[in-house]
């Protein structure tokens, strides 16, 4: 998710498209791209406002790699010169030292023309971004990390899924993730209604296969509940309302409702989420569909703590493995943010 300013009155305006990162290099066990996986080295700049950063905000906990790769969490709301450290003292980044996170970007390329994204990895030695990746990000987490995860780590890109991973991520990406900003900022009414069918088809596919099944591909978590989660979370707080994605809402869909809850209700997905930010960001930054920048009061967050009867289905979460512990002291949601 890129930085704009204080308010983006464009969104709404032009045609939706997105960006391909343009900061690609990958951090890898044998380190070929010249990043090679080094617990401490690296730096995670998030939003919990973003879908997209959420994935590696998720992945990072499941796996266990808080000791081994640092997390700056950045305010909802976007300076007009990026995404901006003010939960901070004074403002900056503790460990980078940064105002913005364009001055990451700027240290790896100077005039860069692009949006300043996240997730975004920054090398912390010397302050330059590394990857704004955000497809690669977490399966590199997954693969390439694993001498640093922690015991009980599941495996979320298990080799031998891959292949089913991929075609489902795929359609999940293009008619879910992707598909509710191609419906919210459709600049006209064929537009926006070719996208929100896709969305509404894309779900109404998956609710059979969850209907049988506890996860989308295998009897464990994978990389594919993390990135169809993200958007589901999301859904009845800002995609229904703000983007107009209001054919029905999550709630009112049993199986896909269900299932968002047992993700959200197990250690990793749920007490990552900060809702507050969420819908902070989408109200008062869209200021081309919000004008007001009013953010709602609702809807209700209780339902998402109530019994959801998933594990009825069988299935093993976390596979061989174990749920993280605790959320990291410092990293957790406040108080405002969560049910």
């Amino acid at each position: 998710m890129s930085g704009g300013g204080d308010g983006d009155s464009t969104y709404g305006r032009k045609p939706f498209r997105r960006s391909r990162s343009h900061f690609a290099d990958r951090i890898t066990a044998d380190g070929r791209d010249g990043w090679p996986v080094d617990a401490g080295r690296y730096r995670l700049v998030v939003s919990r406002a973003c879908p997209w950063a959420s994935r590696a905000v998720i992945s990072r906990r499941l796996l266990g790699l808080e000791d081994a790769l640092s997390m700056a969490v950045t305010d909802p709301l976007q300076d007009s010169r990026s995404w901006h450290f003010g939960p901070y003292p004074d403002g900056r980044d503790p460990v980078l030292g940064i105002r913005f996170l364009s001055e990451a970007y700027d240290r790896r390329e100077s005039g860069y023309p692009g949006g300043v994204s996240v997730p975004a990895v920054v090398d912390v030695p010397t302050g330059q971004l590394v990857t704004n990746d955000f497809q690669q990000i977490t399966l590199d987490l997954a693969t390439e990390w694993t001498a640093l995860h922690r015991q009980g780590a599941p495996d979320l890109y298990p080799e031998r899924l891959r292949d089913e991973i991929d075609e489902v991520m795929a359609g999940v990406y293009r008619d879910v993730n992707n598909g509710v900003y191609r419906a919210g900022f459709a600049t006209g009414q064929a537009e926006y209604e070719a996208a929100c069918s896709d969305v509404f088809r894309r779900l109404e596919e998956l609710a059979p296969r969850l209907r049988r099944q506890r996860h989308l591909v295998g009897d464990t978590i994978t990389e594919a509940d993390i990135r169809l989660f993200t958007t589901l979370v999301r859904f009845d707080a800002v995609y229904h309302g703000h983007f107009k994605c209001n054919r029905w809402k999550l709630t009112e869909n049993q199986v896909l409702w269900a299932y968002a809850r047992d993700l959200f209700q197990t250690p990793g997905f749920g007490d990552t989420v900060d809702f507050d930010h969420i819908k902070r960001h989408y109200y008062e930054v869209h200021t081309g569909i919000n004008p007001s920048r009013i953010v709602p009061m609702g809807p209700d967050l209780s339902g998402w703590l109530t019994p959801h009867h998933r594990e009825e289905l069988g299935g093993r979460p976390f596979g061989d493995g174990t749920p993280p512990g605790p959320v990291r002291r410092g990293e957790e949601v406040p108080a405002s943010g969560r049910p």
